[in-house]
């Protein structure tokens, strides 16, 4: 399971890579080679979401069937293994949740800069039938 949440994490490091390169100011050169890029990767990382959703709910599945520790027969050992647990799966839940929120940024914001690129280009178009 380990390799499933450092695929994850891969993943949502390079949406985040590829989004900031997208959004960072003064990149105007790299605009147009920055956008093919984000473009032809938003298709292979797609396969995040159904990944993603699947963690959730192994996550959720865990956390339903966690047995119960609680009162004189729940030793310390035990209290800690299930605090650390509740955590893990914490931080797992928001690194599912941040990979399908940086995927739609990344889709909403290439999309935008596509539309942006297409509406310059009339613009320039029309000024030179002028």
């Amino acid at each position: 399971m380990a390799l499933e949440w450092a695929v994850l994490g891969a993943v949502t490091a390079a949406e985040a890579i590829i989004l900031l390169l997208l959004t960072l100011p003064g990149t105007q050169g790299l605009r147009k080679g920055l956008i093919t890029v984000a473009r032809t990767s938003l298709q292979p990382l797609l396969a995040v979401v159904p990944l993603a959703l699947f963690l959730l709910l192994e996550i959720y599945w865990k956390y339903e069937h966690l047995p119960e520790c609680r009162g004189p027969n729940c030793s310390v050992a035990e209290q800690d293994r299930n605090a650390k647990f509740v955590f893990k799966s914490q931080r797992n839940a928001v690194l599912v949740l941040g990979a399908l929120l940086l995927y739609w940024l990344l889709y909403r914001v290439t999309a935008m800069l596509v539309r942006m690129e297409h509406l310059s280009t009339q613009i320039k178009n029309l000024k030179h039938s002028e």
